[in-house]
C-alpha cells in the first residue's frame, strides 16, 4: 500500500477525513454534479461515473436527500451548470510530483490558492503534462479484513478480476482497472465482505522514498492543498513510512 494511501486510510479510520462533515458532503455533491455533466446524464444506470459517484458518497454516510438534490442541481441553471473539472500539476518538496484535482466554479481562484499553497509548503505549480505521466488510473477497493484471512481475502479478489492485492495491518487494499471497479465490488459483496470505500484514484507509476523531515514536510503540504474548498483529491508519488504518518497524525509534527 503506498504511503499516500496509508496516510488517507488513517484520517479515514480515525474520522479525521469527517471532522469537516459539511465540506466532505460539499465535495461528494460536486463529484456528482461533474458526473451528471460529464458521465452520460442523471441515470445512474446510464452512467458509470455516476453510479460511483453516488456509491463513494453513500460510503461516507452522505444523506439520500443530499444526493438526490446534486443530482438535480446538475440539470439546473446554478452552481452546477458553472462547476468545472480540471487538475493542477506541481512538486513538493525534494522534488516529489503532486497532482491536485479540482472542481470549481471559478477557475483562476482556485488557481491561485492551489499555487499560494505550494509555494507555502515549499513547493511549486507545474506546467500541464510535467507529472501526470507520472499516475495511472485504478480502481481501488479498501477493505478492512475483520477477521478474513487476507490471503484468502486476496484471492477471491483476483478471481473477481483485481489486477493486485496489497495488505497493511488494518487494510487490504485491491487495484482493478477503472472499468471492473463495480464488478470487483460487487462479486465481494456477494461473498458477505464489507468494503470501505471504492472509487477511481490516481497512483504512482513509481515511488520516492523520504528521509523524516522531507515526508514531514511533504505531508503538512499535500494537508494544506486537500484543505482547500475547491480540491476534490490530492495525489502524489512519495512513500511515507508508519512512524512519520503516525507522528503527523498525532500532531506531534
Amino acid at each position: 500500500m503506498s504511503g499516500h494511501s496509508k496516510w488517507a486510510q488513517i484520517k479515514r479510520s480515525k474520522g479525521v477525513a469527517d471532522a469537516k462533515r459539511g465540506q466532505l458532503f460539499t465535495r461528494l455533491a460536486r463529484e456528482i454534479i461533474i458526473a451528471v455533466k460529464q458521465g452520460g446524464g442523471p441515470n445512474p444506470e446510464g452512467n458509470a461515473r455516476l453510479r460511483l459517484a453516488i456509491q463513494k458518497a453513500r460510503d461516507s454516510n452522505m444523506p439520500l436527500d443530499n444526493i438526490d438534490r446534486a443530482i438535480k442541481r446538475a440539470s439546473g441553471a446554478g452552481e452546477g451548470a458553472a462547476l468545472q473539472e480540471f487538475v493542477v500539476e506541481g512538486y513538493g518538496p525534494n522534488g516529489v510530483a503532486i497532482m491536485v484535482q479540482a472542481v470549481s466554479d471559478n477557475r483562476n481562484r482556485t488557481i491561485g490558492e492551489v499555487r499560494n499553497a505550494f509555494v507555502r509548503g515549499g513547493g511549486n505549480m507545474a506546467e500541464s503534462g510535467a507529472v501526470s505521466w507520472m499516475f495511472e488510473n485504478h480502481g481501488v477497493i479498501t477493505i478492512q479484513p475483520d477477521g478474513i484471512d487476507a490471503d484468502e481475502l486476496a484471492l477471491m479478489a483476483i478471481d473477481a478480476g483485481a489486477e493486485d492485492v496489497k495488505t497493511d495491518k488494518n487494510y487490504v487494499e485491491i487495484q482493478t482497472r477503472p472499468k471492473d471497479l463495480e464488478a470487483v465490488r460487487k462479486s465481494l459483496e456477494q461473498k458477505n465482505i464489507k468494503v470501505s470505500s471504492a472509487e477511481v484514484v490516481m497512483i504512482p507509476k513509481t515511488v520516492v522514498n523520504l528521509e523524516d523531515e522531507a515526508a514531514l514536510k511533504t505531508l503538512k503540504l499535500l494537508e494544506r492543498l486537500e484543505e482547500l474548498d475547491d480540491v476534490q483529491q490530492v495525489y502524489s508519488n512519495a512513500d511515507f513510512s508508519d512512524a512519520v504518518l503516525e507522528q503527523m497524525h498525532s500532531g506531534k509534527a
